[in-house]
């Protein structure tokens, strides 16, 4: 008998993640790899990394209710899924049922049941219930005056009188503080601001921890986290702080607790209630990285557009972890997905180089002592890195004196500690990219720590380097300094595309060091980083947008304010005047009052061309929504492509070519046309080559352009690999999948160690016997261990009988059948797949199969693949697995 799969949860993890008139193009053979003046951040630093999973979504077949299915049959395939897993045996709790945005249940249940559970009737997918965190901030003082120009949003507010009056916004987050003076407060809940909403949780739940993990929800949505009332306050706030939309009303539905993590479930059960709220605009700042627009979040955000729902969602903090690492809901096809430009001016604490007069600006630590507001700095010394762990040594002597290191390698607090433990009396660390930030991970040990620019690092290091002693006095002072990366794509913000090649993020918006309201309990105020900032920041675009055009169809909003955005330059080398990656920023940054007042329309508002291997035409229609005739000229701006590896991606210059069936067109009010565009690939002079653009079509006689997207993958998709080896941060190459079982480990060795439980997985490279019991407290079974390259449409491992080398159950033997399954995370984390030695056999029983040998073949299909093609699938074959159960 299989081991006690509640007892597998914790150690065991399964993861799904007509003529042509030529615009001048530029071809392949013009084009050149460019390195950014500034390295991107790396993901990781080559630990290897088990991604577990032991909450599950069972999707059943019909569509939801919102689709037009009858509530009675939605509640009877519900019904039918329960008696069958009872009928069978199947091991599960259940924790929510869904039925009007997505129709299915969520459910605890061990990886081993998971096989056994796709395979009742009616059951069309099983999608892991992610677990999202609640991201960190960084803390200074308010300022969202530059944030709302970059977007003209106070263009539209001072001259064109909007306000968002009368729409209503869903803002599903940590709560809000409704008590707070910039958002209606103070006063109980609901306020004239805070109209509504539910806390789905309570503050102690933390889906992460087992003891907190049930939610215990209740009817006040108060914040004590802060970041929705940040977010909130991005969208609305009025007051001290200024938001996009500063007169709409709040609908608060708090999915997370104080601390921790919330899971896609409640995700979904707080979308049917601002659905029967009737909110106007949903703001999500919250997703999971890596996945599929197929994934539950997606599917009930697309069907609550359906339903005239605004829905905006960020894509994702990801960007050092690559290409295709945006995430649900913001990948889902309807959704307003969002990236994230960093703000244009950073208003901080400034300090004084006592030697030069010169202003630095700096930001404080986290939870390290604040410094002083007067008086000078020990002597401030170089100490480089401070990485001991990774063999770094202090490159000078810190004890009675001021570290300054460099930012980068290991964690802030590694670098904290190691200089508090040679004596020094303070730490200022200096970015290794431009611009300004604020750590966090530090445990206060009575110490300041602060951090300032890469420019600043410098300026204090030449001082340094000339021989004389460097201080800093502090001035108790702010400085508002220029942001030298200000209007360019923020380093966090995750690429696309999405695994079905559709072009994400849709647009971006300010999202890097965004000052807005926080818990008045907290501060009031706060500086926050990340696409959890930019996407309120088209939330409350979109509540503009509405006030001026009431008449707007949801469907159509996300059309208008992509024509609309502008594209910004390269955030490797913005001087070079090239622009950035379309599977980077979209359509571009968010143009509130050119989105309001534009009369010209394009559709579609994007283009994703799919896999080209030859040119591609496509249709796009003009239409002259203004009240005089006007002519339109059109071009071709490239933007740069990216190629190489996915978690580390290059960048290029090979432009595609495109051409149109005219240069110019002329249209009476209201009338429309369609323009041929075909777009010819640049040379495949690399591999694994994604290239993008856009349609420019500007009125002639004035400045007002507006565009559609175009991005592509070059050549064939199928060619990227899936299940591929990976090297560890040793140079060791581990030639995964592997057979495994689980033993006891005390020595870091690599992969042999990864998991968290104590427990290292094991290659079995010769096969295995396992008795599928517990042996001196561990699970003995076999484990298959995998690295996604990139996402998988369906895995699927069957059990082969040694003996006929034939499957067991031909028709229904699989050990593992699991869709849409992400990419790995980074180049060095895996997931591992329990079988439990059962299958399910003709007549939909859940057998064990007899003592013996067995194999167990995989197969992916690649993304986008096609089942029937063999080419599609890649293969792999254990080890042989004797099942000896004595």
């Amino acid at each position: 008998m299989a081991p006690n799969p509640s007892r597998l949860a914790p150690i065991a993890g399964l993861a799904l993640l007509a003529g042509l008139v030529a615009v001048t193009p530029a071809h392949a053979d013009e084009g050149s790899e460019l390195a950014p003046l500034h390295p991107a951040p790396t993901s990781g630093n080559g630990e290897l990394t088990h991604q577990v999973q032991d909450l599950w979504f069972i999707e059943l077949a019909s569509p939801p209710t919102s689709e037009g299915t009858a509530s009675a049959l939605v509640e009877d395939e519900h019904e039918e899924f329960r008696a069958e897993a009872e009928e069978i045996g199947l091991q599960y709790t259940e924790r929510l049922s869904f039925g009007e945005l997505w129709n299915g249940l969520s459910v605890e249940m061990d990886d081993a049941q998971v096989t056994t559970a796709r395979e009742i009737p009616g059951v069309a997918a099983i999608h892991p219930v992610v677990r999202h965190e609640i991201p960190d901030h960084d803390d200074s003082s308010p300022d969202m005056d530059t944030a709302l120009g970059m977007t003209g949003a106070d263009v539209v507010q001072s001259e064109l009188g909007l306000t968002g009056e009368g729409l209503r916004v869903a803002v599903m987050d940590t709560g809000v503080d409704y008590t707070h003076p910039d958002l209606g407060g103070p006063g109980g809940f609901p306020t004239g601001r805070v109209v509504t909403g539910y806390d789905f949780v309570g503050d102690d739940f933390n889906a992460s921890d087992p003891a907190k993990s049930t939610p215990v929800p209740d009817d006040d949505p108060q914040d004590c986290n802060g970041h929705g009332t940040h977010v909130a306050g991005i969208i609305g706030a009025q007051g001290e702080v200024t938001g996009v939309a500063p007169d709409v009303t709040f609908g608060a539905y708090k999915v997370f607790g104080c601390t921790g993590s919330t899971t896609s479930d409640v995700m979904i059960a707080a979308m049917e209630r601002a659905l029967a709220d009737d909110m106007d605009v949903l703001n999500m700042s919250v997703g999971s990285a890596h996945s599929w627009p197929q994934y539950p979040t997606a599917v009930a955000s697309n069907n609550l557009v359906d339903e005239g729902m605004v829905v905006v969602a960020s894509i994702g903090n990801e960007g050092a972890s690559g290409l295709y690492s945006a995430g649900a809901p913001g990948l889902g096809a309807d959704v307003i997905g969002v990236a994230a430009y960093d703000n244009t001016h950073i208003r901080a604490s400034g300090a004084e180089v006592t030697q030069s007069g010169e202003t630095i600006a700096y930001m404080e630590m986290d939870d390290a002592v604040l410094p002083p507001t007067s008086g000078e700095t020990d002597e401030l010394v170089y100490v480089g890195r401070g990485c001991l762990a990774a063999g770094d040594e202090l490159e000078g002597d810190p004890e009675g004196r001021t570290a300054l290191m460099v930012r980068g390698e290991c964690t802030f607090g590694e670098k904290y500690d190691a200089a508090l433990a040679a004596g020094a009396t303070g730490v200022v660390i200096h970015n290794n990219l431009p611009g300004m930030f604020a750590g966090g991970g530090i445990v206060d040990q009575g110490a300041f720590a602060v951090g300032v620019s890469d420019e600043a690092g410098a300026h204090l290091r030449e001082l340094l380097e000339g021989g004389g002693p460097v201080t800093l006095t502090w001035t108790g002072e702010e400085t508002t300094i220029p942001n030298p990366t200000g209007g360019l794509i923020s380093s966090f913000s995750s690429y696309g595309m999405s695994p079905d090649l559709d072009i994400k993020p849709d647009l971006g918006a300010p999202g890097g060091l965004i000052n807005s309201t926080y818990p008045m309990a907290k501060g009031g105020y706060a500086t926050v980083s990340g696409t959890s900032m930019s996407s309120p920041h088209v939330a409350g675009g979109v509540a503009l947008l509405l006030e001026a055009r009431p008449d707007l169809a949801a469907h159509d909003v996300r059309g208008v304010l992509q024509n609309t955005a502008n594209p910004t330059a390269w955030w490797g080398n913005p001087d070079l005047g090239v622009l950035d990656n379309v599977h980077r920023q979209g359509a571009g940054m968010l143009d509130v009052p050119g989105s309001i007042l534009t009369t010209t329309a394009l559709t579609p508002a994007k283009l994703p061309l799919g896999a080209t291997e030859g040119p591609v035409t496509e249709s796009v229609t003009i239409t002259n929504d203004g009240e005089e005739t006007a002519t339109y000229a059109i071009a071709h701006a490239p933007a740069l492509g990216t190629h190489g590896d996915t978690y580390a991606p290059s960048f290029n210059d090979t432009y595609a070519g495109v051409a149109f069936s005219t240069d110019e067109v002329t249209l009476a009010p209201g009338a429309s046309t369609d323009v041929d565009v075909t777009v010819t690939p640049p040379a495949r002079d690399h591999a694994q080559m994604v290239y993008g653009g856009y349609v420019e079509v500007t009125e002639t006689g004035t400045d007002a352009t507006v565009r559609v997207p175009y991005a592509a993958y070059n050549g064939d998709y199928q060619e990227i690999e899936a299940m591929t080896p990976i090297t560890d941060a040793n140079g060791n190459v581990h030639e995964l999948p592997w057979l495994t079982r689980i033993t006891e480990c005390s020595v870091f060795t690599g992969l042999e160690c990864a998991d968290s439980n104590g427990g290292a997985f094991r290659n079995q490279p010769d096969g295995a016997t396992y008795t599928m019991d517990w042996v001196d407290g561990l699970p003995d079974v076999p484990y298959v261990i995998a690295h996604f390259d990139h996402h998988v449409t369906r895995l699927e491992m069957t059990v082969v009988d040694e003996r006929t080398g034939r499957p067991v159950h031909p028709d229904r033997n699989l050990a593992v059948s699991v869709d849409h399954v992400n990419r790995s995370a980074t180049s060095t984390s895996f997931f591992s797949y329990v079988w439990d030695g059962t299958v399910v056999d003709s007549r939909d029983r859940v057998t064990d199969v007899r003592d013996g040998d067995y194999r167990l073949r995989a197969r992916a299909l690649k993304a986008l693949g096609d089942p029937d093609n063999p080419d599609h699938w890649e293969t792999w074959t254990s080890p042989v697995i004797t099942i000896d159960r004595g």
